[in-house]
């Protein structure tokens, strides 16, 4: 799920600035974005992600901006200017063109100007309790983009369960006609066999024999073309996903399996499908349970 939140906190030792968005994924993906010198931190934040989160790409972004005050002047640090000075003279000790470096660029230089130290342990409480406040306002926004696909979802749930309740009371009808077309198709066919056969020919098999088998094959031919109990375990699943969404919680993994069963189905009905009716029907199914599927991957 899609999600953002900044905090910013004004701590004893400067600026503070946490900042967390995230995109869709299936699984959990952090990714921190910290200056090296904060890299130690980065077990807390992760820590306190992880307690509240279990899905999505997470990118968490750490900056601290350090302020002086009193007691707390920045001062050069003379060692790493000597070397500076050394290295330059021996540098134009063998290019005597090279212009020497500015003021700007000294200062600019990583390590000159010393900054006052802060104590390690009180910049993580820091951290600690600044990263609680965002992920909870994180937590926040995701849940009302949940609110709005649990929405989107109950939605297509209600229209699939409109086309089951449909279709339904189709089957019988269907497996009817199929059957009695296809009895007097077989007794047309085994008259006419009978009409062309020679009159000294011996049957085969009786009449009320090959009657008997058309009744055997029809009976066979109703059953493979009989959808009831995938519609009735459609209408099972329809109602145990709709329980899912709203008992809420940690629902994704769990839509995920529904979506499959769903599917499943779906499929069953559309190759046992006899008439267009019913084709029709279940691919228009198939296209709602995959719709739903695509936003279910989003869900934690």
């Amino acid at each position: 799920m899609t999600g953002y939140a900044v905090t910013t906190r004004e701590t004893s030792g400067g600026t503070l600035t946490i900042e967390m968005k995230s995109v869709n994924s299936r699984f959990l993906d952090l990714q921190f974005r910290i200056n090296d010198d904060l890299r130690a931190l980065e077990p807390a934040l992760r820590e306190a992600i992880m307690a509240r989160i279990t899905r999505g790409k997470v990118e968490c972004r750490l900056s601290f901006g350090r302020k002086t005050g009193a007691g707390q002047s920045p001062a050069l640090n003379a060692a790493v200017l000597s070397t500076l000075a050394l290295l330059q003279a021996d540098i134009r000790g063998q290019f005597p063109d090279a212009p020497p470096l500015t003021v700007n660029e000294l200062l600019r230089w990583p390590g000159v100007i010393e900054e006052a130290q802060i104590a390690h342990d009180t910049l993580q409480a820091d951290v600690v309790s600044a990263m609680v406040d965002t992920v909870a306002a994180f937590v926040e926004s995701r849940s009302r983009e949940g609110a709005a696909l649990q929405a989107m979802l109950e939605s297509r749930i209600t229209d699939l369960e409109a086309i089951v309740q449909r279709i339904t009371p189709l089957v019988p009808q269907v497996i009817g006609q199929f059957q009695q077309k296809a009895t007097d198709r077989m007794q047309e066919a085994l008259g006419l066999a009978v009409q062309n056969a020679a009159p000294s020919a011996t049957p085969t098999v009786s009449r009320d024999e090959a009657l008997e088998r058309i009744r055997q094959e029809v009976t066979l031919y109703g059953i493979r073309i009989d959808v009831s109990e995938e519609l009735t375990r459609l209408a099972a699943h329809l109602t145990e996903t709709r329980h899912i969404l709203k008992k809420g919680g940690q629902v994704g993994k769990r839509l995920d399996f529904m979506m499959q069963e769903l599917n499943r189905e779906a499929n069953t009905v559309g190759s046992k499908a006899a008439v267009k009716e019913l084709s029709d029907s279940a691919m228009a199914m198939k296209l709602l349970i995959e719709q739903m599927r695509e936003q279910v991957q989003n869900l934690e």
